[in-house]
């Protein structure tokens, strides 16, 4: 399978591109999940100037990369949220931001998602990694009592403003894999469900699988896969640690800073933490998810520069590939294996017992 491990480059943002891509490539990773912020991939640009998508692509080149998805999360976040306030002003391109007014944000937001799609399929990727937003993530406590109408209108209020955005990555053949996490449409189990259902399954909305965000809210990574496994669009690969065993931590976090120990729960570098790698990645395996793992480097409490490369280690270390063959991996000769198989139907079509099975004995002699 070969899967390729990219770094996502959100985190590093601060830094140069260029930078970015020379550190990654002689860490040895494989490629780039590309971010649409800091100066590392402009949208925009993309779809106005052929020139900068050489330039993007020759920056790689030149490093050894690949890029095999790009990601919006800080734009699509825009999309859907009420309230918009001065948080979003702090994420949002200026352009997005406009004057602020919130509806005309939300509308901004989603013609430049049309535009990040367009700037894919300009990349030569099929896969937008982001965050959609969500109009009802504020009435998650479920008080003052949430009337069921307000949790409907918060469904119908994402798909009508998706959709249409969807239309485009239809149009241009790309996917869209949304990132399940708190303060999105969808941010665990249930709430994915019910998302996918408000856009009609369609084949242009799909999942963005990062174990972080499951592991502090006692959900099951491995059988997400399972059950998702049609949708399991792209994967990052984040880690994060419990911290809620002294009766005093939350798992709401309290309002504390990355790092905290009084948190009940903290980002760690990949393999440092509580999620449960190789069954995760054996499931990877069993779905037939071929695509980039991408290590989403964070970790308060580790130097990135640190963490990144030891994060990339371990996924080497762990993320094994399946046996192309069960027996003929294991050393048996191909002959051999014809030979018993040709046994089994022999036996079985003549109607024998226990007794003729002699045959297949004799097959491995």
């Amino acid at each position: 399978m070969a899967r390729p491990i990219t770094l996502f480059t959100g985190q590093w943002a601060d830094l140069p591109f260029e930078e970015v891509a020379r550190l990654a490539g002689e860490w040895g990773y494989d490629g780039l999940e590309i971010a649409c912020w800091g100066d590392h991939f402009d949208p925009w640009a993309a779809v106005e100037d052929d020139a900068y998508v050489r330039g993007r692509r020759d920056i790689l080149e030149k490093h050894g990369l690949q890029v095999f998805a790009i990601s919006n999360h800080l734009t699509g976040q825009a999309v859907c949220d009420d309230p918009i306030d001065e948080r979003h002003q702090g994420i949002l391109p200026a352009r997005v931001w406009g004057d602020g007014e919130p509806e005309g944000v939300r509308q901004r937001a989603a013609e430049a998602m049309q535009v990040t799609a367009r700037a894919a399929a300009a990349l030569g990727v099929d896969t937008v990694v982001g965050f959609t937003g969500s109009k009802i993530w504020k009435t998650v406590a479920m008080f003052p009592p949430v009337p069921e109408s307000m949790i409907d209108d918060g469904y119908r209020d994402f798909a009508d403003r998706w959709n249409p955005i969807l239309d485009v990555f239809d149009e241009v053949g790309v996917r869209f894999a949304h990132e399940v996490h708190p303060s999105e449409i969808a941010y665990d189990y249930w709430t994915a469900v019910r998302a996918l259902e408000a856009v009609g399954r369609r084949e242009a909305f799909g999942l963005n699988w990062d174990p972080s965000h499951f592991v502090w809210q006692d959900l099951d990574p491995v059988g997400f896969l399972w059950d998702f496994r049609d949708r399991i669009y792209h994967v990052d690969c984040k880690d994060a640690k419990r911290q809620v065993g002294n009766g005093r931590n939350g798992r709401m976090g309290s309002h504390l800073p990355w790092a905290d120990p009084r948190r009940g729960w903290d980002f760690v570098s990949t393999g440092h933490g509580d999620v449960p790698w190789e069954a995760c990645f054996r499931m990877l395996n069993t779905i037939g998810y071929d695509g980039p793992i991408s290590v989403e480097w964070e970790d308060a409490g580790m130097d990135r520069l640190v963490g990144a490369p030891d994060a990339l280690a371990f996924v080497r270390r762990t993320a094994f590939d399946p046996p192309a063959a069960a027996v003929r991996s294991a050393g048996v000769r191909s002959d051999v294996v014809d030979a018993v198989e040709e046994a089994f139907r022999t036996t079985e079509a003549a109607g024998h017992g226990d007794e003729d099975m002699a045959a297949v004995v004799h097959a491995f002699r």
